[in-house]
């Protein structure tokens, strides 16, 4: 099983950025999947989720701004995030939990410049 991140990037505040998780060995369809970030210092944070009936949960400092989905085709997981904030930083990583099993991308890079 294999989630490979990607998209991460140095932007400005204000721009966006599309962060993509392909799944390889796992299926995202009817998966819990999710995205989460550790800024320098900090814990990590849930900052979207999808569960497999298609419910998302966002945290309060990216409501109206990221959106998750995911491609059944593609078997990826996405983060479209706009208007990004300097505080939006940090390493972001995908995750899924399919029958009890617990896995985890490799983490992308997100720098906001104010």
């Amino acid at each position: 099983v294999q989630l490979q991140a990607s998209g991460g990037g140095l932007v400005q505040a204000g721009e966006s950025l599309r962060l993509s998780c392909a799944a390889s060995g796992v299926t995202v369809r009817l998966s819990d999947v999710g995205w989460y970030r550790q800024a320098l210092g900090r814990q990590r944070e849930l900052v979207a989720h999808l569960n497999d009936i298609g419910i998302t949960h966002f945290a309060d400092s990216v409501k109206g701004r990221f959106t998750i989905s995911r491609d059944d085709a593609e078997n990826t997981l996405y983060l479209e995030m706009n208007s990004l904030k300097p505080e939006d930083s940090g390493v972001y990583y995908c995750n899924l939990l399919r029958l009890g099993q617990n896995f985890w991308g490799q983490g992308t890079q997100v720098t906001v410049s104010s």
